[in-house]
């Protein structure tokens, strides 16, 4: 009878601890945890898709996914512009911004949480880790997109909603919004001890601006080479293990 090798499985261990080592060294520990909100927490750049589509169809135009990701992350104003341009659309930021605002109170009451993200949001917030949103969005479609998710939205210490910040200069891939959202963490960490979770380009480039890390989660359309600045890449936060940036472990 074939008996197993205890020098083989002593080596398999051996060699899966030395590479897990090597992946943590990787990466440093922080302290504070900010995410982005469209299409990292909640489901919302499928409704953004239908909602800007839905204006495109009126002038037969087709909002394509290249587009798209040219446009994710930025502030209200500068994504209406930048898909004025690209559709080349008869329509001034203001027309424009009207137009997909009735849109979107239609469509963002039903959003919905992405996987993975209310276990991790909850875990990090029952261990102490301050939590923050830092987003491109604006206030009146922040509230429409958390209807129902109010008692989630509260386990974070604060929003930052760069199309109507004050304080918010430029947005992404400006590092504004993330410089503005670490700074009013009442401890003001430094921007090397804050991880940002960001599912898109322009926001994995800001946050690397700003001088943190960045967890991607990107949509899998999305070419590899537009991942390129983020210290991880994941199909799904689901997938996230906080104890390789230093944050406590889940518990099962």
């Amino acid at each position: 009878t074939h008996q197993p090798n205890s020098n083989n499985n002593q080596l398999v261990s051996s060699t899966q601890s030395y590479y897990f080592i090597l992946i943590m060294c990787t990466f440093k520990p922080v302290t504070h945890v900010i995410f982005d909100m469209d299409g990292l927490l909640l489901d919302t750049e499928r409704l953004y898709t239908d909602a800007t589509q839905a204006i495109a169809s009126q002038y037969n135009k087709v909002y394509t996914w290249e587009i798209k990701v040219q446009c994710m992350g930025m502030k209200g104003a500068m994504a209406a512009q930048c898909i004025i341009d690209s559709l080349h659309l008869p329509l001034t930021v203001d027309q424009y911004l009207e137009k997909i605002i009735s849109q979107y109170d239609t469509l963002f009451p039903n959003a919905q949480i992405l996987p993975g993200a209310e276990k991790l949001v909850r875990h990090l917030h029952k261990h102490s880790i301050p939590i923050a949103i830092a987003s491109g969005g604006a206030q009146d479609s922040f509230e429409l997109k958390t209807t129902n998710h109010k008692e989630f939205v509260t386990m974070f210490s604060h929003v930052v909603l760069a199309s109507t910040d004050p304080e918010v200069q430029n947005g992404k891939p400006a590092p504004d919004v993330f410089l503005v959202c670490a700074n009013r963490f009442s401890d003001t960490p430094k921007p090397e001890q804050c991880l940002v979770f960001e599912d898109a380009p322009n926001g994995v480039a800001a946050g690397v601006a700003a001088g943190m890390q960045v967890v991607m989660v990107p949509d899998p359309r999305l070419d590899d080479k537009m991942t390129k600045g983020a210290s991880q890449v994941l199909k799904s936060l689901e997938d996230f293990r906080p104890e390789l940036f230093g944050l406590p472990k889940y518990d099962d």
